[in-house]
């Protein structure tokens, strides 16, 4: 008989310190990281940390050298069980952004900076306190080493079909580009190579790198009239000509013939659009929705949950198999959308989500609840999200004492 498959378990929870939990993962075992640490919002930051060697943070140490002196082994350690292609997202807000952000180029590198992401997850902006109502936080994204970097920016999400506002008779959406490439620096003397002649026939459309009855030859230019090159080569002309169409267009000296892409809406791949660097609400959620997410679960447990809808966005730029790795794993926001994920498009997704045993604060919401530990909140989320759509859980109780 066949032997059955062994079932992937799709979330795994670590129970304990992750600076105890990080150096037991396999080095460049993981693909991506999305964390959420503490904002450093106190009076002080006050956070009990050692260091490997056994040592603490200066008490005397100013917060945000206190703050930083806690990040800065953590994201050490992340990098070093990050795999070459893989990437890190680190939410953060103006407490520490700029902080977090020097930290990061430290220990990943200038030179591995993706993106500075505005996340606007309070519409309404904060109306306590004094000066402006914010309403947004930050995710900083950093390669493990760039050009290896499985992260692709770009998404089907993003294509709007009003930008395809044309039709041919059986129903396909496009939108014509000129074929000429409309950036100065790509001249005849910069790009040689793509300065040449075209044959095309505005009656017909059709376009050719050789002449045909009715066509006139035609050379790239700018609307100002000087020399220009063409974005194809003539091979990819002549691999596809259906692409291209020959029209009559109005410029600056009058009507002239010219030669247009039809850029497809729905092409072969699917098409794709680069991200944008400002994440709105209503296209991933808010700390509201996210709120109402957790409390559909487990109840109100949590005070500030991320919506899963961030996470799943950075899971949507990369392959549906990735081990994902979260090491301030709070309620567990992580976990809830690599299942999510995996159940939209059938991927295979893994996450391993790590949070201490610190206990919850007496008489809070999630202490009145019976979780004793921030953990429990984590596990409490995660078995809930395994038991509604399936994927498993895992739960691994570090020892405290583990070195």
């Amino acid at each position: 008989m066949p032997v059955e498959p062994e079932t992937v378990v799709w979330n795994t929870l670590h129970a304990a310190d992750n600076l105890d939990v990080l150096p037991l993962l396999a080095p460049g075992s993981v693909d991506v990281v999305y964390t959420d640490p503490p904002y450093n919002t106190g009076n002080d930051f006050a956070y009990a940390d050692r260091f490997r060697d056994g040592s603490h943070a200066d008490p005397h140490a100013g917060r945000h050298a206190a703050w930083t002196a806690m990040m800065r082994p953590r994201l050490e350690a992340v990098r070093e069980v990050l795999a070459p292609h893989g990437a890190v997202f680190v939410s953060i807000d103006d407490n520490e952004a700029a902080h977090l952000r020097l930290l990061m180029d430290e220990v990943f590198g200038e030179a591995n900076f993706m993106a500075q992401i505005v996340v606007n997850l309070n519409p309404k902006g904060r109306q306590l306190g004094r000066g402006f109502a914010t309403s947004h936080e930050y995710v900083l994204a950093y390669a493990r080493h760039l050009p290896s970097c499985l992260v692709d920016g770009s998404t089907t999400d993003s294509v709007d079909e009003a930008d395809f506002p044309l039709s041919t008779p059986d129903g396909r959406r496009f939108r014509y580009l000129p074929l000429r490439n409309t950036n100065k620096k790509f001249n005849p003397v910069t790009a040689p190579t793509l300065h040449f002649p075209l044959h095309g026939d505005p009656e017909t459309g059709r376009v050719a790198t050789t002449e045909f009855p009715g066509s006139r030859p035609l050379t790239p230019v700018f609307g100002d009239g000087r020399p220009a090159v063409w974005r194809w080569s003539r091979p990819r002309v002549d691999e596809r000509p259906d692409d291209l169409e020959c029209r009559v267009i109005r410029g600056r000296t009058g009507e002239r013939a010219d030669i247009f892409q039809r850029d497809w809406l729905h092409r072969e791949g699917g098409r794709r659009k680069k991200l944008r660097t400002i994440w709105l609400a209503e296209e991933i959620g808010s700390t509201d929705s996210a709120v109402a997410e957790l409390k559909a679960l487990v109840g109100h447990v949590f005070e500030s949950p991320k919506p899963t809808g961030l996470v799943r966005r950075i899971l949507a730029t990369l392959p549906d198999d990735v081990l994902v790795l979260d090491p301030f794993a709070g309620s567990g926001t992580t976990g809830h959308a690599v299942a999510l994920a995996n159940l939209a498009d059938g991927g295979t997704r893994r996450c391993i989500s790590i949070n201490s045993t610190e206990p919850t604060r007496v008489g809070s919401n999630a202490h009145l609840a019976g979780l004793a530990t921030v953990a429990d909140i984590t596990r409490a989320r995660l078995a809930a999200v395994a038991e509604r759509l399936g994927g498993g859980l895992e739960v691994v109780a570090e020892s405290p004492d583990i070195r």
